[in-house]
């Protein structure tokens, strides 16, 4: 079967494409690869980014059958369920913990000096931050991986946090200092898996694509998802979760902050495969009976 996979024009989202491609040709496919400008990557490297900015235009390709296959990173597809769509395949998912990176690759949090300036755009990374070191300086930095590289490299901040993944899949695991400790900084849901969409209605697509959805990528992305749609706030709420597999059973922890560090709860949960919307019930109901929705209501817009 040809394949039409359509992908944002980044340097990272290619290789993440790529990827995708290599398992369908293993498959048996013909791939194709279509690039679509989404409205994250028309913004300026100082323009805050919104929820689904990188999604939309993927997924208006899928709708106008301009492609068969959009590739995203997990974390970055909306919690709301679009019902013409499906997210077909969850390929098997790389690290999903965040990175410390600095011009001497800093090993831990203390090797930061007082009040030092920490590169990012992300209230979940920002409350982490400054719950453990409440000293430091915040600076809003927009833009992709190589973009911030660079603004580090020339001094505007001493530190910044990534995607462990994404610099791995960029070839730039060298720049990892410090892989923070999710009982520290929990990462975003789906952080470190890519997501493989479909049109609902195509099932030769999402039969093509079903020989590289790994399963225990999916009950792990697809519970940290359930954690944030139950505890609310949308996909740039200060939350993070992450769920993993020990032998058969399902672990996963969730954890939230305030932006500004005053307010920080960790909670586990373990169980069956099988009971994974019972643990994301519990995890999301023991952040909200700690005081979550103080911090994000329930009904809240995506937090800026």
């Amino acid at each position: 079967m040809r394949l039409r996979l359509g992908t944002r024009g980044s340097e990272l989202a290619r290789r993440q494409a790529g990827m995708v491609a290599e398992l369908a040709i293993v498959a048996g496919h013909e791939v194709e690869l279509v690039t679509v400008v989404t409205e994250g990557d028309l913004r300026t490297a100082d323009t805050p980014w919104g929820e689904g900015v990188f999604v939309g235009a993927l997924e208006a390709a899928l709708r106008r059958d301009e492609i068969d296959l959009a590739v995203h990173s997990a974390k970055d597809v909306p919690i709301e369920p679009e019902e013409d769509l499906t997210i077909a395949a969850y390929p098997l998912r790389e690290d999903a913990r965040d990175a410390l990176v600095t011009r001497d690759r800093a090993a831990t949090l203390d090797d930061l000096p007082n009040a030092a300036s920490v590169g990012t755009d992300s209230p979940r990374r920002s409350g982490f931050l400054r719950a453990v070191r409440p000293d430091l300086r915040i600076v809003p930095l927009h833009g992709n991986v190589d973009t911030r590289l660079r603004r580090l490299d020339a001094g505007e901040v001493d530190a910044l946090v990534l995607a462990v993944a994404g610099l791995q899949r960029l070839g730039r695991s060298d720049r990892i200092g410090l892989r923070f400790d999710p009982e520290i900084m929990a990462p975003a849901p789906g952080q470190g898996a890519l997501a493989v969409q479909v049109r609902a209605a195509d099932g030769a697509a999402r039969e093509a694509v079903s020989a590289f959805d790994d399963h225990s990528t999916r009950c792990a992305v697809e519970l940290e998802r359930a954690v944030l749609e139950i505890a609310g706030g949308g996909c740039r709420a200060p939350l993070g979760a992450l769920a993993w597999f020990e032998g058969t059973r399902l672990t996963a922890l969730a954890s939230a902050a305030a932006p500004d560090g005053s307010w920080r709860a960790v909670h586990r949960w373990e169980g069956a495969a099988e009971a994974a919307s019972v643990g994301a019930a519990h995890l999301a109901g023991a952040l909200i009976a700690s005081g979550y929705r103080k911090v994000v209501p329930a009904t809240s817009a995506p937090v800026a």
